[in-house]
């Protein structure tokens, strides 16, 4: 990190401090405050902003968007007047670190001393060094130069704001954090420059966030200062930051400094008094630091050309840790003192020239460039000392490094070679399985590969001995014969891993005849098998038929079954001679079996029990088939015979409906005579019962039977239940209906003719016999029954003459009765 708080940062005695001596304690630890730095940040990146929009540009973030440096530097030109060096335009982060290093030499030059705040802070997003560092410029570009009666910087900017707001009740400017939280002091500065803007007695001072939004938008929106502070964040905050509080207000005194200057001018000669008194302090600082620094670069330079080697690494060591040191601790302060003393040298050329005063002569032999001469001899001893420091390291480091390299891959080598001897020597694969010896096989092969891949470490592990005792390594016997064991190891496991294959190869051969075998047995068992399990799994089967066509299709299946048990048999048969052939050829070559067969679990015993099973289920299901089948045939016998019955009822039924429906318009003769026809037909009705009960007996077989559908009839036993009630029900309404008839007759004394009449209306109106109009001739029946009843008792009821689609109602009993039937037979169906 560049430091560019000088070593030596003490004023001489008895000068004043500068401003950025006193505000330079700005505390860092209150920008961890949330609040704090939340405000901070919002009135920094407005402050910068509204100097960067003269340019043409803005920032977003304040740590982010000046980490680059362009930005900085572009706003320092903006708000100095002056031009910076060319910034670098890399994306790279020694580039950034260059341009932020250019505007913090910038800053420098302008005598601020930026205390512990560095290029590679700023680059890295340090959110804390950024807001130091943008407070330190504004601090030197915008308060510096404020001066109230002989008091600069803030207690200037302080005292101007406590003699504009005077004269305002309610404002008692005192610091810059809590005097301003109820915003009337903001809304004062702007009345008294600019009254017409605001309306200062009505604002109250309860109200703080209203006051403080009207000077913020007042101040945007006429004054072009923008706003920079949030109302609620200076409310909601204990204590205000000071910081942002002062960068605001600063702005309130530059946008009304043109008030002023004829005040500033009169303090001028008392500002150009206390300049040329600092341009002698600074002279005098220059004298005795380029003193010092010389003296510094003089004696340090013969101790970086000393060049006398050291024979250990212990000790050559030290020397790169001294040489750390001086660059750590002691050449460090001097940088920051060469920068210093470069900047008091421009700063005080500067204000000499600014006070057209003559520059300043440095004695002989401290001018800048008797420094920079000194200091880049001193540099170019610190460069070739580094060298050589480096250069005698790695020399040694190389000895040591070659040496602790070997004995690494010496003890991986010897590690690895653990135990390989003995696994070399076994004789595993003597009552292995072929499966065993296949991956025993190929295991081998695959340490055949490690061994061939350790060769390179092997030859690696030679050529460093060889480089070693080339070098003369001091313990160059132990490391020769540690690289010949290794070397003849390596040789005697290269002679035990031929034998060992040639000896797998062979057994591997052996097992082969047995093993095509067992995949035979395994090809042919599985899907027997298979088939077995599945055919027990049919035998066992639950079925549920519902006629005789489907138990008829299983026993037709079942056939079909057992007519493939005598080739099962014979497969069955064939893969038990496999066994059998394995076990032959096992005997005859003397081969111990490892066990089962290796692919396939399915045992022949396995097989026969299976097939077993199988033929004794064989004739369990022909019986359950037969019971089932003699099952169907019992209920379709009872399907049939209900269904001959029904479709007798059922006719039956129907044509006494429609027999009762033209009984009850066509009867002829005398009331006493059709009422007594009537019952006779209810009796012959009634003595149909017996066929009616035998049909609930039936259906009640079918139902205990749980049979749910008849194919041999379309009518139900509820059907026929509800039609026999129907035929009960309205031949009992008829005979009621004739019984009526002959008591209202003989009550009212209704004459046979008239009877007649209303018998041949009806007819008259039915000559198709259609039933659906028998409803309709039984309300007229009721209808002409109460004009009979009027007519009767010559109850005389003038009655209109009413239009119902121009037929007439006759209004006299003697006009035709089968004519005033129809026309109320046609009003009806109309």
């Amino acid at each position: 990190m560049v430091d560019y708080h000088a070593a030596n940062n003490q004023h001489s005695s008895g000068g004043p401090p500068t401003y950025m001596e006193q505000e330079n304690d700005w505390d860092r630890d209150l920008l961890l405050d949330p609040a704090w730095e939340k405000q901070q940040r919002k009135t920094f990146t407005a402050w910068c902003n509204s100097h960067l929009r003269k340019a043409g540009t803005q920032i977003e973030n304040i740590e982010e968007d000046f980490r680059d440096g362009l930005k900085l530097m572009l706003l320092l030109e903006v708000i100095s007047g002056e031009r910076l060096p060319k910034p670098e335009r890399g994306k790279m982060r020694v580039h950034k670190i260059n341009n932020v290093n250019k505007a913090l030499d910038f800053i420098a030059s302008k005598g601020v001393k930026l205390v512990s705040i560095g290029a590679e802070e700023i680059v890295d997003g340090n959110a804390k060094m950024t807001l130091g560092m943008i407070w330190t410029i504004i601090l030197r570009f915008a308060i510096q130069d404020i001066s109230v009666e002989e008091t600069s910087a803030k207690e200037g900017l302080l005292l101007w704001c406590q003699r504009k707001t005077a004269p305002y009740k309610n404002v008692n400017v005192q610091n810059f954090h809590i005097s301003w939280k109820d915003g009337l002091a903001f809304n004062a500065l702007i009345h008294r420059h600019r009254p017409e803007l605001i309306d200062y007695d009505k604002l109250r001072k309860d109200d703080a966030v209203t006051n403080l939004n009207n000077a913020f938008e007042v101040a945007e929106k006429y004054l072009d200062i923008p706003k920079m502070l949030d109302a609620e964040d200076i409310v909601n905050t204990a204590r205000p930051d000071e910081k942002a509080i002062m960068t605001y207000v600063s702005s309130f005194y530059h946008a009304f400094s043109g008030a002023q200057k004829a005040e500033t001018a009169a303090n001028r000669i008392c500002k150009v008094l206390a300049v040329n008194q600092e341009n002698e302090h600074l002279m005098e600082d220059y004298e005795k630091l380029a003193s010092d620094l010389l003296e510094w670069i003089r004696r340090t330079i013969p101790w970086l050309e000393n060049r006398t080697p050291e024979k250990t690494m212990a000790e050559m060591q030290q020397k790169l840790e001294d040489f750390r040191d001086y660059r750590r601790v002691h050449k460090p302060p001097k940088v920051q003192e060469k920068c210093q003393l470069e900047i008091n040298f421009n700063t005080l050329q500067t204000k000499l020239r600014l006070s057209n005063r003559p520059a300043f002569m440095p004695s002989e032999g401290r001018m800048v460039s008797d420094i920079n001469g000194a200091w880049h001899t001193l540099e170019g001893a610190e460069k070739g000392y580094e060298e050589w420091l480096l250069n005698e390291i790695r020399r040694l480091e190389r000895l040591d490094h070659l040496a602790e390299k070997f004995r690494q891959k010496a003890a991986i080598h010897e590690s690895w070679t653990d135990g390989k001897e003995a696994m070399l020597t076994q004789k595993d694969y003597e009552t292995a399985s072929l499966s065993e010896v296949k991956a025993l096989l190929r295991k081998h092969e695959a340490f055949e590969s490690d061994l061939a891949a350790h060769q390179d470490r092997v030859e690696q592990i030679a050529a460093i001995a060889q480089e070693l005792n080339e070098l003369d390594y001091y313990d160059s016997p132990s490391v020769n014969a540690r690289c010949q064991k290794i070397c003849d190891q390596w040789d005697s496991l290269g002679a035990l891993t031929q034998s060992r294959r040639e000896s797998l190869e062979r057994t591997e051969k052996q097992l082969e005849s047995i093993d095509e075998l067992y995949l035979e047995y395994a090809k042919r068992a599985a899907p027997f098998n298979n088939w077995m399990e599945g055919a027990m799994e049919d035998l066992q089967d639950m079925f549920i038929v519902h006629n005789i066509e489907e138990i008829q299709g299983l026993i037709t299946a079942h056939e079909q079954f057992k007519s493939t048990l005598p080739e099962a048999n014979k497969e069955r048969q064939a893969i038990q001679a496999i066994q059998a052939e394995v076990q032959k050829i096992a005997q005859y070559n003397g081969i111990k079996l490892s066990g089962t067969n290796p692919y396939t679990t399915i045992t022949p015993e396995s097989i026969d029990s299976k097939w077993e099973q199988a033929q004794q289920l064989v004739p369990q299901r022909d019986q359950a088939l037969q019971e089932e089948l003699s099952k169907q045939q019992s209920n379709d016998h009872l399907r049939r015979k209900f269904a001959t019955q029904a479709n007798i009822v059922g006719p039956w039924i129907q044509t006494k409906m429609e027999e009762i429906g033209r009984i009850s318009i066509e009867m002829n003769g005398t009331l006493e005579d059709q009422l007594t026809n009537l019952r006779e037909y209810e009796q012959s009705i009634i003595e149909y019962k017996p066929n009616i009960d035998q049909l609930e007996g039936d259906h009640q077989l079918i139902q205990e039977a749980l049979i749910f559908d008849n194919k041999y009839t379309a009518y139900t036993m509820e059907h026929l239940r509800v039609g026999w009630e129907q035929l009960l029900t309205t031949i009992a309404r008829t005979i009621n209906e004739i019984e009526n008839q002959i008591l209202t007759r003989d009550a009212k004394g209704i004459s046979q003719e008239q009877l007649h009449e209303y018998r041949a209306s009806f007819n008259h109106f039915d000559k198709v016999r259609d039933p659906q109009l028998v409803y309709c001739l039984l309300v007229l029946h009721f209808l002409y029954l109460v004009i009979l009843l009027i007519s009767c008792f010559n109850i005389m009821v003038p009655l209109k003459k009413i239009q119902l689609h121009k037929i007439n109602i006759p209004t006299h009993r003697n006009e035709s009765i089968p004519s005033f039937i129809s026309n109320i037979y046609i009003y009806i169906i109309t």
